[in-house]
């Protein structure tokens, strides 16, 4: 999963790097690749913020850019459909049977959550996971 990301020259020899979806994402970088990478943590960053908050996530408009890490990409999807169910935490939390802080690790982008939990949140959901492999 990719976000898009816009990098800007300054007039001091870095690059502004912007996130048009995440309007919060502002970093810079020295070089283009520096900046790719720093504006690709501060895209994580925001993700992690607004999932930590609950607030809307909105799907990335394009398909290249910052890359997500594939946990982090799954969790978003679980994230995703909590939302379209027009769920809570709370709510899952009763239709797994977990406890709260099983159910805030799940959306949690730094704990390793197993996948078989993952898998088992999508079921309570009604879904189930499926992932497919792309050429890079």
């Amino acid at each position: 999963m990719f976000y898009p990301i816009d990098l800007t020259p300054d007039d001091n020899n870095t690059f502004l790097v912007t996130c048009p979806d995440l309007p919060e994402v502002t970093s810079f970088g020295e070089s283009e690749e520096e900046a790719r990478a720093s504006g690709r943590n501060a895209v994580i960053e925001a993700i992690a913020a607004r999932m930590d908050a609950f607030q809307e996530i909105p799907h990335p408009s394009e398909n290249h850019g910052a890359s997500i890490p594939l946990a982090l990409g799954i969790k978003l999807q679980l994230y995703w459909a909590l939302m379209a169910a027009s769920m809570t935490r709370a709510d899952l939390q009763r239709a797994t049977g977990w406890s709260r802080t099983k159910i805030d690790r799940l959306f949690d982008p730094n704990h390793e959550t197993k996948l078989a939990q993952i898998e088992e949140a999508f079921r309570a959901l009604g879904m189930h996971l499926e992932v497919t492999a792309e050429a890079a």
